[in-house]
Parts: C-alpha cells; structure tokens; sequence
C-alpha cells in the first residue's frame, strides 16, 4: 500500500497530512523571512492557525477561533531561544494549537511526549539498547535518543503533552536543554546541542487531579500563554460546529451533520453549568465536578451522531444527546448528580422549547 492511501485511511491524521495542501499553498505564497529551519514565516504560521485568504485567492481554514492576538504571542516565543508553555484548563485547545504549530513550523508535528504520572527522565532524554549496551557496552550505536533529542538535532519542534503530569524531579530534566541549549550524555562524554529552529511547546493545566507543579527554575524557562475557554456563546458553538463537522468526516459517522440548534443547546446547558449561572444571570447553580469544556461537548455531540447514524433515523434527536450529556454531567454519582438534577428542574423544564430535552434526559437518570 501507498504512504499516500496508508495516510488516508488512518484514523486521525497527523495535522501536517491532514492540511498538506493549505500548508503547501502558503509556503508557496510565502514571501516574508523565515527563521532558519522553518517551513513558513512567522506571519504565515498565524495565518495557517487562524485562517484567511491568500493572494491567489486559496481559502485556508481556521484551526483556532479565539484572540489572535495569543497566536502572534506564541509564535513570536518560539522566534526567540524561549521555550512555549501553552496553559489553561482543559478543554481549551491547548494540544490542538501545539501540534498545528509544530506542523506549521516543522512540518512535523510527531516529536511528542505524552506526560504522565509514570513519564521517567529516560523517555525526556534518552534510553539504551540494552542488547547493544551489553553486547558492546555504552555507545552512540546502543543510545536510544527520545523525541526531545530528536527535534535538537534536526532543529525541530518538540512538544511535552501534559507537563504538569509528569513528576517534579523528572520536569526537572528539561532545564538544562532549555537553558543550555545542549543535553549531556555523562556515559558518553558527549553531548547534544540543538540546532537552529529547535524548541519545545509544552501543555499543562491546574484542575486535574495529581498535579505536579513547576519548579520556579522551570518556570522561568517558558513563556506562558494562557489559553482562555471561550469568550462568548456564539465563539464557542462556532468551535464546536466546526470541529463536529470534521469528526464527523474523519470518522466517517453516517447520517446528517447535528444541526445549530442542538449545538446551542449543548454548548449553553456546558457553559452555565461551568459558570454557576444562567446565561441571563437571572438564576444561580450548582457548578458540577466535570470540567464541562468545549473538546467534552464536541464528543457529546460526535456521540449522538453516531447513535443517531448507526442505530436511528440518520437525524440528531435529543434522545441520542441525552445519555451521552448526561455521563459528561455526572462525573461523580453523588455530587454531580444532584446538581444536574437541580439544574434540570430549575432551568431546563422551565424552557418551553427545551421539553423535549428535559424528557430525554429524565429518562436518564
């Protein structure tokens, strides 16, 4: 099989494969500077984040709605020898914007380490061959370099999923690469020093449990840009519009795309709920423990149509929202279902056009 049907029939696309073309249209209508090793100016980067038309007339979608202003900050930090700490809390796009920026940047958005509570200092800097080590004993041969090393020496990109996941001392590995610029190999009398174009764009967020905090040593080596939750209600249904819709494709769920209306209902139910009111700020609620973002009410809605396509009339009902509504509510049986419950009697009841809603998602609980 071709690379070429082999990316096609993956389940999720690598950003850099997924928009070849838009990427290939602006290096090609690129005329502004580019920092060595760079696929594209900065100005362009920004462009391929948040959409626009180019001089030729090709159209280049949005990939982040929000402040353009945040882009042009991230960006910016990565002309310069700072590293890139994308934060907020979850649900915000802060992994989204991280790969898009490496494929734009790189081309070459799979330089990745996903941080977790088991990450060790080897998978951030390097392992052995234990064969070759114990065959021959330490050598550049039997060195097994990570991602971090990887994008050093070719002057790439390097992302860090998750920081504040990964345990402090092992957080602490990344100061030297991204103080230094250089990572040294003791085994070897050796070292690693970066290339032109190399940097690191890490994510990290404060509400999950098991949050390990930066070191202020760690701190100091970032730039941190704050990616906020959505300013206004029409912002983020146009967020969750967008995405459905290309989920929908990439999965190739049948039936019909969710209309606008359950879209809205969906994203105001998430966005009172997170902020304790109703969007009149007429009645006070009950805030549940769930994070309730916009990435949890894309996969409400991806869930519906898929029940909707697979085992009912093709077309998004309530009832194919609920269930799946419901379990993004109720993330602890006891506290959170008492809220939801509050909220369905006090709010969602006392719309006249939700009843429907309101049902469906009683026959839940």
């Amino acid at each position: 099989m071709s690379q070429v049907n082999q990316v096609s029939h993956v389940l999720r696309q690598h950003a850099e494969h997924q928009f070849s073309e838009e990427l290939a249209n602006l290096q090609k209508a690129d005329q502004r500077q580019r920092p060595t090793n760079w696929w594209l100016s900065p100005w362009a980067v920004v462009t391929y984040l948040m959409g626009g038309t180019l001089d030729n007339g090709f159209e280049v979608s949005a990939k982040y709605i929000g402040n353009r202003r945040l882009m042009e900050i991230a960006v910016s930090t990565l002309v310069t020898d700072r590293a890139l700490l994308l934060y907020g809390v979850p649900g915000t796009a802060k992994s989204w914007v991280s790969e898009h920026l490496a494929a734009a940047i790189s081309g070459d958005s799979t330089l990745l380490i996903q941080g977790t509570a088991g990450t060790s200092e080897e998978q951030l800097r390097y392992g052995w061959n234990y064969a070759e080590l114990l065959a021959h004993g330490p050598s550049a041969k039997a060195l097994v370099p990570s991602p971090l090393v990887n994008a050093m020496k070719l002057g790439k990109i390097a992302r860090v999923e998750e920081l504040t996941r990964i345990p402090a001392d092992v957080q602490d590995t990344l100061i030297t690469v991204l103080s230094e610029k250089t990572l040294p190999i003791p085994e070897l009398g050796s070292e690693v020093q970066a290339t032109r174009g190399f940097s690191v764009i890490a994510t990290a967020n404060n509400r999950d449990k098991g949050v390990n905090e930066l070191s202020s040593a760690l701190k100091r080596r970032f730039n941190t840009v704050v990616l906020p939750v959505p300013a206004s209600e029409d912002e983020e249904v146009s967020i969750v519009a967008k995405r459905v819709s290309e989920l929908g494709r990439a999965l190739q769920l049948p039936g019909e795309p969710a209309a606008l209306k359950e879209i809205r209902r969906v994203v105001q139910i998430f966005r009172e709920l997170r902020n304790g009111q109703t969007e009149d700020g007429k009645t006070r609620i009950k805030s549940p423990s769930s994070t309730l973002s916009t990435a949890e009410a894309i996969s409400v809605l991806n869930s519906g149509m898929a029940l909707a396509g697979h085992f009912g009339d093709g077309r998004l009902h309530v009832a194919d929202i609920a269930s799946s509504l419901t379990g993004a509510v109720v993330k602890d049986p006891v506290q959170d279902q008492v809220v939801w419950k509050e909220y369905l009697e006090t709010v969602v009841k006392e719309r006249s056009d939700w009843k429907d809603l309101y049902r469906a998602c009683r026959e839940q609980l």
